[in-house]
């Protein structure tokens, strides 16, 4: 039960890496805010959470919306309490080329800066009084390109809003560590999702790249991700900050 006591809230929960955290921080005690855009979603992980014996209440919440995430920190505090632990998981990725067709490629620009990047900025700047108040721990979740950009085909935009994942990361540890609160990041490799099921399905060579440079040899699970995201909300971190944990398999050493 390392983070009983905690209230946590999880953008991005109703599917994915961020189900998964959500479902494992219920286990380990904390009463989980499940935020996503697809309502349906959302209150399918807190099924989950509660058929297994946790706490968890669903809300359906637009990162890219700046009031709606205002708004839904004062509902989760009037009904829920003040949060103590924020993952900032939602986002999205596209894989066209810079040079592409250019109507597409300003329009990943546009809609991926928009939840990637503005979207962690909003919730955080929504949530960041609570987290205060509770001398609290914000998780951010980068990617291994918040340092590099892939050995295959990806949108530049989707480089440029996870390296600012890390910048944000970086900047929020420096200020707000003062106020008791520690900022750190994950940075996933390649993980099993349904973001990214029908590239998995459909481009074979594209994966084959990932795996010859993964010297585990294997894609990741959403559930390789929970270990982490536990350890950066507990106190068994207590003196980690501003720090990116990398669960890629070991993508970067290759």
């Amino acid at each position: 039960m390392l983070l009983d006591n905690h209230i946590a809230a999880v953008t991005g929960a109703g599917s994915g890496i961020g189900r998964a955290i959500a479902i494992g921080y219920a286990r380990e005690g904390a009463r989980v805010v499940v935020l996503d855009v697809n309502a349906d979603a959302a209150a399918e992980t807190v099924q989950q959470i509660l058929n297994a014996g946790g706490k968890g209440q669903a809300y359906s919440l637009d990162v890219t919306d700046r009031d709606a995430c205002r708004l839904m920190a004062t509902k989760v505090a009037g009904e829920v309490g003040n949060i103590s632990i924020l993952v900032n998981n939602a986002g999205i990725n596209r894989r066209n080329a810079f040079t592409a067709d250019p109507d597409a490629v300003v329009k990943d620009w546009q809609d991926i800066i928009a939840i990637n990047l503005n979207g962690v900025f909003n919730v955080t700047h929504a949530f960041v009084e609570q987290l205060r108040a509770t001398k609290g721990r914000i998780v951010n979740i980068g990617s291994i390109q918040s340092f590099m950009h892939v050995r295959t085909p990806n949108s530049p935009a989707y480089t440029t809003s996870k390296h600012g994942v890390l910048g944000f990361t970086r900047a929020l540890a420096a200020e707000l560590g003062k106020d008791g609160v520690r900022v750190n990041a994950i940075g996933p490799g390649l993980i099993e999702t349904p973001l990214n099921a029908a590239v998995r399905a459909n481009s074979p060579e594209l994966i084959k790249t990932f795996m010859d440079h993964t010297p585990l040899g294997r894609a990741g699970k959403p559930e390789d991700i929970v270990g982490p995201a536990i350890f950066l909300a507990s106190d068994l971190s207590a003196y980690v900050t501003g720090s990116m944990v990398m669960a890629d398999g070991g993508y970067r050493t290759v």
